[in-house]
């Protein structure tokens, strides 16, 4: 069985969540001692949560976990960011090393944290965080061919699939958290959400970590010749993400079918989760019953992406670091959405109709 074949078994092994869970959630919601509606989003999150367990109310997601895919990009070499690739290799470092931004919300909202390396170029040392699944050494330059091939692509869906498999199977986790790390990553996410959506070069281009309006000219028109050389099928995800996508990217759309298959939340961080969600949906339509916008990024693309999945964010904090930083932060508020519906009483029980 070709490793292609493998992404498929794994996306025909989504069932969706279960719809009268959720909806003796909704209905637990009209009668819980509060005006209708009045908790806003966190109700239809708290109305997922009971779907995707099967029941109402929902367990509280105790145990989180992110995990941090990693990846190189042979684009960069176009200039879509002043920084150099070796960064990436850096921030993995740093994150191994507990000094990164991940690691204090981690800390915070009482996650651990893996790091999956599937395309970072530079050698990395081992690490009990980290995870070595190198497919290859970075993508190439998507503008001026394919980044990675079909086999490479569903390769880094396996490894990101796997990860996830093995913290919830064997790990105890009850809540991923998608995280990503890759100098010039924001580039094929652009690429990915305007092939999946529609959209053009110049509505789904950001500045990603904070290039000047050269840069984002030029990068603009980078995204633009990826989609013209490409001509893109969104009824080939594995080949869209072949051509377009990055090894982080791909692996995260392994950690959310995985999550999918298992029936535990998936919450998303950013612009570089939402293609990933994309890619994801394309492979395995149920595998948005198991996902949550933790938050909206300032990236064009983003909200683009959540527009076309359905998603609302539960938070919105101008954030656009990426790492899962943003979904980190949301975790409290999955958290709450499940507290809501078990520990609320109604408006029977505290003597009113």
């Amino acid at each position: 069985m070709s490793l292609e074949d493998r992404v498929m078994e794994l996306a025909e092994d989504v069932e969706p969540a279960d719809p009268s869970a959720a909806k003796t959630a909704r209905e637990r919601h009209l009668a819980l001692a509060k005006p209708p509606g009045s908790l806003g989003r966190l109700e239809e999150a708290g109305v997922k949560l009971a779907g995707m367990a099967g029941e109402c109310p929902p367990p509280v997601p105790e145990n989180p976990a992110v995990v941090v895919c990693a990846g190189d990009h042979g684009v960069l070499a176009r200039g879509v960011s002043p920084w150099p690739r070796e960064v990436t290799a850096a921030m993995v470092r740093n994150f191994c090393s507990g000094g990164a931004a991940v690691n204090a919300l981690a800390r915070t909202v009482g996650a651990r944290i893996s790091v999956l390396d599937v395309g970072v170029a530079s050698d990395l040392d081992r690490h009990p965080m980290l995870r070595a699944a190198k497919v290859r050494r970075g993508t190439d330059d998507l503008s001026r061919g394919q980044a990675m091939g079909r086999e490479e692509a569903a390769r880094a869906v396996m490894a990101g699939a796997g990860v996830a498999e093995e913290l919830v199977s064997s790990g105890g986790v009850d809540l991923l958290v998608t995280g990503d790390m890759g100098i010039g990553n924001t580039t094929p996410a652009a690429c990915l959400i305007a092939a999946f959506t529609g959209r053009y070069a110049e509505e789904v281009t950001g500045r990603g970590a904070g290039i000047d309006d050269a840069t984002l000219e030029l990068k603009i028109r980078v995204v633009k010749e990826a989609l013209e050389l490409h001509a893109a099928e969104p009824g080939d995800p594995i080949g869209t993400l072949a051509t377009l996508g990055g090894l982080e990217h791909a692996a995260l759309v392994g950690v959310i079918l995985a999550g999918a298959v298992y029936g535990v939340p998936v919450v998303l961080d950013g612009v570089v989760s939402g293609s990933a969600a994309l890619v994801a949906r394309a492979l395995a339509p149920a595998c948005l019953d198991y996902v949550i916008s933790g938050h909206l990024s300032t990236e064009p693309g983003a909200r683009i992406a959540l527009e076309s999945l359905g998603l609302s964010p539960l938070l919105n904090l101008e954030m656009r670091l990426g790492e899962g930083t943003g979904g980190l932060l949301a975790v409290p508020l999955v958290q709450a959405t499940a507290r809501v519906l078990g520990e609320m009483a109604t408006l029977e029980e505290v003597g009113l109709e």
